[in-house]
């Protein structure tokens, strides 16, 4: 093990799946959920019987997602918590603007995506949201959890920058050796002395990962590169929260002894 503090290098949340991040400084973990905020949102690829009043896991192939649709990285967005609008920016210049709350809101960012993914939908793209619902690419509430060392061991593999962006993570951390929190399986981290939580499984990597985070393209080969050089293709794990507290930038991780 290194002799480097392992700390929180970067927070992150997705407020709608598929679109880009945005950075937080803080925010509170709670006991079982998502960061908060984090996959609020979808945007359907076509009919997928989501159900608001009931909402229920799906794979990420119902929505606009950067695995097929990588011109979604191209996209600047905003989400603003207490007006729950969503504002688009393409090309430099704002082209959406919607409270997702509302039909004209939301049907404002419909007729965006309509327009914008109009050779890749197989049906009317709808934004969707159920209360309390992540629209994660696993069943469960979790917090992934990216290891900065290990993205520097991919980029060895690659022969190329990679952007930590690509893996499109939750807490970034660095200090760890490369793989290390591959060996966290079952063990549980503490943040900050306060928050609590389980690293219950690794995180297998798509064709998502080969796209820019920055301009849309798809420029990369990382499952590839992965697989070829480690011989697995995954990279960072998900990590279920055990016990709520406040997390911030620069914060210390632990491994719980027991």
């Amino acid at each position: 093990m290194t002799s480097e503090p392992v700390t929180i290098r970067a927070i992150y949340r997705y407020p709608v799946k598929g679109l880009s991040p945005q950075p937080l400084e803080r925010t509170r973990l709670s006991i079982g959920q998502t960061i908060p905020a984090d996959r609020l949102y979808a945007i359907e690829n076509g009919p997928c019987g989501f159900d608001p009043a009931a909402p229920v896991y799906f794979p990420k192939q119902r929505f606009l997602m950067l695995m097929r649709n990588e011109r979604l990285a191209s996209l600047g967005t905003h989400y603003d918590d207490p007006s729950h609008t969503l504002v688009i920016h393409a090309k430099g210049r704002e082209a959406a603007r919607g409270d997702l709350r509302t039909p004209k809101g939301r049907a404002a960012i419909e007729t965006f995506f309509a327009a914008f993914c109009a050779n890749e939908l197989r049906g009317p793209p709808r934004v969707l949201y159920g209360a309390g619902h992540s629209f994660s690419d696993v069943a469960r509430k979790v917090i992934s959890i990216i290891n900065l060392a290990s993205v520097a061991a991919t980029e060895d593999a690659v022969g190329a920058p990679v952007n930590p962006l690509r893996f499109r993570g939750n807490l970034y951390v660095t200090g760890w050796p490369a793989w290390h929190e591959f060996d966290l399986i079952g063990r549980t981290i503490v943040i900050d002395d306060k928050a609590r939580l389980q690293v219950v499984k690794r995180i297998q990597r798509c064709a998502a990962t080969d796209v820019d985070p920055d301009i849309g393209i798809r420029d990369l080969s990382i499952p590839r590169a992965l697989m070829d050089n480690f011989g697995h293709t995954d990279c960072g794990v998900y990590a279920e929260v055990t016990a709520a507290g406040d997390i911030a930038v620069g914060n210390g991780v632990n491994v719980a002894i027991s």
